[in-house]
C-alpha cells in the first residue's frame, strides 16, 4: 500500500456532534491527525500520494457538519429515504472517511458518507470499533489505482459508474468507493450507504455498476407564481411570486435525494413554459438553482416555449427556419451557458394542447428540435422534444379518428431528420399516463433517433397521492416489453439505452410534481420517486427488489415491516386498476376536469380522444386495421398480429384495441360485463385490505407516520367504494345486464345496509341531483346550502347487533363543514370536512366516507346526522351505510 503523509500540525475549529449523545453541537478545536493516528474523530484531513496533501477548507468542513443538524422546520431528504437512522448491529464499516482528491462531487461524497455512517452506526459497537482499524476511501478509479496499485481496480468503468471494494488484512480495513468520474464517486457513496442501510454483508464486497441510460431526468411542472401543474404536495420549492425563491435549502435537499437514486438531470419549470423565464433577470435567478444542485451532480434543464423569440425577443416571427430566429436562440443559449456552464438542455412541448409550435409555419417537429439543438450543440446541451403532439379537437363521430395514432403518425416519418443531440421524449403509452394502456409503438418506429420514455411520478391519473399506487410494476412492464422490431427481441429498455438501434443517447424522464409538503404529499408516494431513479439506473431491477430497498432505508430493519410493506406496495397498482378502469378502458376518470374521481362520460363525445365508446350493447375502441382506426398496424408485425386478433389480445388491454359486446367472454370464460362488476368489487376489497395489513404494523413504525398512513389508507378504502359503485351502477344501467352474483353477494345495484339521505326525515336539507349521476348512490344527495344547519334522521329497522356506521358525505373546497352522528339523541362522534379535494361541487372527486366503528343497534333506534355548512361547503350527504362490525377476540 502507498504511504500517506499529512500537512504540518495546525488547529481547525469545527462543530462537534456526539455520536453517542446527540444533542446541541459544540464548537471545538482539534489538530488534524498524523499518519498512524488512532483518533476516532471524524476525518477531515484528506490524503494523497507522494506527500502532496489535499484537504478540504475549514469552511467546507463547517458547512458539512452544520448540514448534519437540519432545522426542525426544514423539509429535508432525511424525511424521505435518507434517514440514516437506527442501530445496525452487524455493520462493520470504517468511520474514518478519506478522499483522494478535492473535486466538488468527491467532497459531497465524503460529506454524505460521514453523515450516513454516523447515523447508521449510532449504537453499533461494531461500527464504532472499526473506526480504529481502517478507512473508507473515495476517489476516481485513477486516483485509487495510483494510491493502491495492488488493488484490482477496474480499467473499463463506464461514465458515471462506480466500484465498491472491501480490502481486509490482519491489521486494517480499507473500504473503497471509486468512480469513473465525480458523479460515479457520488453514486458509489450512496450505493454503499444503501447496502449498509439494508444490512448487507460488506466483507466480501467487490461490486461495480453503471447506469443503463445517459438521460435520467425529472421534469418539474412548476410555474413562476409558485403553483405546480399536476402537483399534489403544495407550493413550488423553486419559484414564488414570479421569481426564484430566496430560500433554496429545499432545492439542495431535493438534489441530494435525486443523486441518491442516480438521477442526473432536473428540469425546473412547466412544459407549458412561461417565456419570461428566459429573460436575463430570470436566467440569473435560475443560475442560483443550478448552483444549488451542482454539488450533487444534478444538471439543470429548462422547458422553453418555441414562440419565445416572438413573445419575449420582439421578433415578428418564431419560424424555426428564419435566420433571425436562429440567431436569437444562439444568443440566448450562449447567455444561459455564461451563467450555467453545465446547463443540461431544453425540454419542448409544442403544437399540443394549445401550445404554439412549428406547425404554425408549416414546419415539422424536426425543424423546431434542430433549431434548438444547433444552438445547444457547441455547449454540450441536448433537446428533449416531447412526442405528446395531437389534435385535442378531434371529431369523435369519425370512426377513423384516434388520438393513440398521433405520435407515430407525426414522428415516425421524421426518423433520421433529427440532429444527434435531439432525444424524442415519448410517453410510455399512446394516450396520457393512464392507469393501464399499451406501450407506445413509436419506440419501435424511430430507428435513427435517440429516445427517452416519459413516465409520471406524480399520480395525475392514479389517485393524486391520496391513493397508494406504487407505479414501478407498471413502468417495469413498459421497460421489459418486447416490441419485436425486425422480428427480433427488442425490449423497450434496450431501445432507450441506445443498444437496439445504436443511438448515442436515451433514457427515462419522470414528471415529479414535488412540492413543499413532504416532497410528494404522501409518505408512501416517495417510493415512486425512488423507484423511478433506480429503474432509470438499472431497468433489470425488479419492482419487488426496489420496494424492499426503499422500505429498509425509510423504515429500518424490522423484519415484519420489511416483509409486509413491500407486499402492500406491490398490491396497490393492481387494486387501483381493478376499482377504476380495467380491461384497457384507461381510467374512466374526469378527463376534462380534475383527473381524479369517476366521471365516465367525460371521455366520450368530445375532442380529447380518450374515448372508450360504451353504448347499450358493448364497449371498447376498435383500433384494428381490418375494421377500426388502424392503430394496431403501427406496431411491428409480430406485435400487431397479437393486438389485431381478438383471440390473442391480452384481456387487460382488450377494450383498448377492440369494441366487443358486454357478453363477450374473456380467456377465463367470464363475460366482459361480469368482469367489470367483479373487478370493481375485488378492487374495493383489496383497498380495504391495505388498511388491515397496515394496522398489523402498529407499534412497529413511528407513531406519527403510522397515524398519517392509516388515515390515508382509510380514505382510499372509502373512495374505492365510490369508484366501485359509480362504475358498477353506470354499466348496470347502460347494459341492462344484472350481476350474476347478486343473489349470493347482494352486489351491483343492491345495498341492503344503505340508508339514502334523500329518503331520510330531513330538516333543512334539500334533495339535489349529482352530476355525473353515477357519483352518488341513486344519483341524488342532500345539501344544506343556505341554511345555518340541517339534519337527516332514520329509524333503524334491521336486526340487533354490533355494527360499523359509515357516513358518506361530500367534502367540498372553500370551506370545512362539520358533522355530528347521533344515536337516540346521544352523540356518537363529530368530524370536520377539511380535506383538500379537487372539486367545488358535490361529485366523485370529493365523496368521502367517515366510519364510526362498533356501534350497538336494535330495531327502532334513531340515527341522525347533523350538518353545519361552512363558507361554500354545504355539508352535503349521500347516505349512511350499516355493516356488521368484525371484532377480534
Amino acid at each position: 500500500m502507498a504511504a500517506f503523509r499529512f500537512l504540518p500540525t495546525y488547529k481547525i475549529w469545527v462543530l462537534q456532534v456526539s455520536l453517542l449523545r446527540p444533542g446541541i453541537p459544540k464548537l471545538r478545536s482539534f489538530i488534524p491527525r498524523r499518519q498512524g493516528s488512532r483518533c476516532p474523530i471524524l476525518a477531515t484531513s484528506f490524503c494523497c500520494k507522494d506527500g502532496i496533501a489535499k484537504i478540504f477548507s475549514w469552511a467546507f468542513v463547517l458547512a458539512a457538519l452544520l448540514a448534519i443538524v437540519p432545522t426542525a422546520s426544514a423539509q429535508t431528504a432525511d424525511q424521505a429515504w435518507l434517514r440514516y437512522a437506527g442501530s445496525h448491529g452487524r455493520m462493520v464499516i470504517p468511520l474514518d472517511v478519506r478522499a483522494l482528491g478535492n473535486e466538488p462531487l468527491e467532497q459531497s461524497a465524503v460529506h454524505e458518507l460521514q453523515r450516513g455512517i454516523t447515523g447508521l452506526s449510532a449504537g453499533s459497537l461494531t461500527a464504532m470499533g472499526s473506526a480504529f482499524h481502517g478507512h473508507t476511501i473515495v476517489g476516481t478509479v485513477q486516483e485509487v489505482r495510483n494510491a493502491f496499485p495492488a488493488f484490482p481496480v477496474p480499467i473499463d468503468l463506464e461514465p458515471e459508474g462506480y466500484w465498491l471494494y472491501w480490502s481486509n488484512n490482519t491489521d486494517k480495513t480499507d473500504l473503497i468507493v471509486a468512480g469513473a468520474d465525480g458523479r460515479g464517486i457520488l453514486y458509489g457513496a450512496f450505493a454503499l450507504l444503501r447496502l449498509v442501510a439494508s444490512d448487507e454483508d460488506l466483507t466480501q464486497l467487490n461490486f461495480r455498476s453503471h447506469p443503463a441510460f445517459s438521460i435520467r431526468w425529472v421534469d418539474n411542472w412548476d410555474n413562476p407564481d409558485g403553483s405546480i401543474e399536476r402537483g399534489y404536495a403544495g407550493r413550488s420549492i423553486f419559484f414564488e411570486d414570479g421569481n426564484v425563491r430566496s430560500d433554496l435549502a429545499p432545492v439542495a435537499e431535493y438534489a441530494r435525494l435525486l443523486a441518491s437514486a442516480g438521477i442526473n438531470g432536473c428540469n425546473v419549470n412547466n412544459v407549458n413554459a412561461a417565456p419570461q423565464l428566459l429573460d436575463s433577470d430570470h436566467l440569473k435567478q435560475i443560475a442560483r438553482i443550478a448552483d444549488t444542485m451542482r454539488p450533487w451532480g444534478v444538471r439543470l434543464a429548462m422547458s422553453v416555449a418555441i414562440a419565445s423569440p416572438q413573445t419575449i425577443g420582439g421578433l415578428p416571427t418564431y419560424d424555426p427556419l428564419d435566420p433571425a430566429v436562429k440567431a436569437w436562440w444562439a444568443a440566448k443559449v450562449s447567455e444561459i451557458y455564461s451563467l450555467i456552464p453545465d446547463f443540461a438542455g431544453f425540454t419542448v412541448k409544442a403544437d399540443s394542447e394549445g401550445q404554439p409550435g412549428p406547425a404554425s409555419y408549416g414546419r415539422t417537429p424536426a425543424d423546431a428540435a434542430n433549431l434548438l439543438a444547433a444552438a445547444l450543440a457547441p455547449h454540450g446541451g441536448v433537446v428533449l422534444y416531447r412526442a405528446f403532439v395531437y389534435n385535442h379537437h378531434a371529431d369523435w363521430r369519425d370512426p377513423k379518428a384516434d388520438r393513440a395514432r398521433a405520435a407515430d403518425d407525426i414522428f415516425a416519418p421524421l426518423d433520421g431528420h433529427f440532429l444527434p443531440n435531439v432525444i424524442v421524449q415519448t410517453k410510455e403509452g399512446p394516450i396520457d399516463f393512464q392507469a393501464q394502456e399499451p406501450v407506445s409503438p413509436l419506440f419501435a418506429a424511430l430507428r435513427h433517433t435517440s429516445q427517452a420514455v416519459e413516465v409520471q411520478i406524480t399520480q395525475e391519473y392514479t389517485g393524486q397521492q391520496r391513493h397508494l399506487v406504487y407505479l414501478a410494476p407498471m413502468w417495469k412492464q413498459v421497460l421489459d416489453f418486447d416490441i419485436r422490431a425486425d422480428n427480433q427481441p427488442t425490449p423497450v429498455k434496450e431501445i432507450l439505452s441506445g443498444k437496439s438501434f445504436h443511438q448515442p443517447l436515451g433514457g427515462m424522464v419522470g414528471v415529479a410534481g414535488i412540492g413543499q409538503q413532504g416532497w410528494l404529499g404522501s409518505p408512501l408516494a416517495l417510493a415512486n420517486l425512488y423507484a423511478f431513479g433506480r429503474l432509470a439506473w438499472d431497468p433489470n431491477l425488479t419492482p419487488e427488489e426496489i420496494a424492499e430497498e426503499w422500505t429498509k432505508q425509510t423504515l429500518g430493519l424490522d423484519p415484519m415491516v420489511d416483509r409486509v410493506l413491500p407486499k402492500m406496495l406491490m398490491q396497490s397498482w393492481p387494486a387501483y386498476v381493478h376499482y377504476t378502469g380495467p380491461l384497457g378502458t384507461q381510467t374512466l376518470t374526469d378527463i376534462t376536469g380534475s383527473h381524479y374521481g369517476p366521471n365516465i362520460e367525460s371521455s366520450e363525445r368530445n375532442g380529447w380522444g380518450q374515448w372508450h365508446n360504451a353504448d347499450a350493447t358493448g364497449i371498447g375502441m376498435d383500433r384494428t386495421v381490418a375494421t377500426g382506426t388502424g392503430f394496431t398496424g403501427q406496431y411491428p408485425p409480430e406485435v400487431a398480429k397479437v393486438y389485431e386478433n381478438l383471440a390473442t389480445t391480452p384481456d387487460d388491454l382488450l377494450l383498448f384495441f377492440h369494441h366487443v359486446p358486454y357478453t363477450y367472454k374473456l380467456h377465463d370464460g367470464k363475460t366482459v360485463i361480469q368482469y367489470i362488476y367483479d373487478s370493481h368489487y375485488a378492487g374495493a376489497a383489496q383497498a380495504a385490505n391495505l388498511v388491515t395489513v397496515w394496522e398489523s404494523l402498529n407499534s412497529r413504525v413511528d407513531p406519527t407516520l403510522y397515524r398519517d398512513v392509516l388515515a390515508r389508507l382509510q380514505y382510499q378504502a372509502g373512495h374505492a367504494i365510490v369508484w366501485r359503485d359509480a362504475i358498477v351502477q353506470y354499466f348496470l344501467k347502460l347494459s341492462g345486464i344484472p350481476d350474476d352474483r347478486l343473489n349470493q353477494d347482494a352486489r351491483a345495484g343492491h345495498y341492503p345496509g344503505r340508508l339514502e339521505a334523500e329518503d331520510a326525515r330531513l330538516t333543512g336539507y334539500q334533495v339535489i341531483d349529482i352530476t355525473p349521476w353515477e357519483d352518488a348512490s341513486g344519483g341524488k344527495a342532500v345539501s344544506c346550502a343556505g341554511q345555518p344547519s340541517c339534519s337527516a334522521e332514520w329509524t333503524y329497522a334491521g336486526k340487533p347487533g354490533r355494527f360499523n356506521i359509515a357516513v358518506q358525505y361530500f367534502d367540498l373546497q372553500g370551506g370545512a363543514a362539520s358533522f355530528k352522528l347521533s344515536l337516540n339523541g346521544q352523540p356518537i362522534t363529530t368530524w370536520r370536512a377539511d380535506a383538500a379535494l379537487p372539486s367545488r361541487r358535490p361529485n366523485g372527486d370529493n365523496s368521502t366516507r367517515y366510519t364510526a366503528p362498533v356501534v350497538d343497534l336494535k330495531p327502532g333506534d334513531i340515527l341522525r346526522v347533523d350538518g353545519t355548512p361552512d363558507a361554500s361547503d354545504p355539508a352535503a350527504l349521500d347516505y349512511v351505510e350499516i355493516t356488521p362490525a368484525v371484532t377480534t377476540p
